[in-house]
């Protein structure tokens, strides 16, 4: 059983975590490398990698804001963020598909959950296709709609996980 270890981004992850992007997302809904080091840049606090011995295997991303709009592309590099705010949008969760099946990807969203709470975060959001959507309510999110993104040309769907009780 590999070490598993879960910390925050540095500036030398990105180009592992765009190879790690690319190979698990489809065509044009992969982060460019820029976006994924302005992510680590920005808001390393909300840049979560998991480790097995040593090599980063998976990681979560996401931004902060007052008034989530899950179709603004402007957000995924950023634009709009502010750490200090209560809702977290996810825009990256990724295993590598070598080591997809182990339960990796609830591991970091468990972990991500935690470090959300402890941070005073109100609520988490994420978009997802249709097949992720039963992971999700498992994990504690909330179906809200199917999305207006086309992001990557693809069918997305808004989710919510409430962390402090509120509607």
């Amino acid at each position: 059983m590999p070490t598993l270890t879960f910390r925050n981004a540095r500036p030398a992850d990105a180009v592992r975590c765009f190879k790690i992007e690319t190979s698990a997302y489809e065509g044009d809904e992969a982060a460019t490398l820029e976006k994924i080091a302005t992510r680590i840049a920005l808001y390393p606090e909300g840049f979560l990698v998991l480790e097995a011995n040593g090599e980063v295997i998976g990681f979560i991303n996401g931004g902060c804001a007052y008034d989530v709009v899950m179709s603004d592309e402007a957000f995924k590099e950023l634009v709009g963020h502010s750490a200090d705010a209560p809702n977290v949008v996810i825009m990256s969760v990724v295993v590598d598909p070598a080591h997809q099946g182990k339960g990796y990807s609830t591991a970091l969203m468990t972990e991500f959950v935690q470090r959300m709470r402890d941070m005073g975060k109100h609520t988490i959001h994420l978009m997802c296709k249709d097949r992720h959507v039963p992971l999700y309510e498992r994990m504690g999110y909330r179906y809200v709609q199917p999305s207006a993104s086309d992001h990557g040309g693809m069918a997305w769907h808004e989710m919510v996980m409430e962390l402090d009780g509120r509607p």
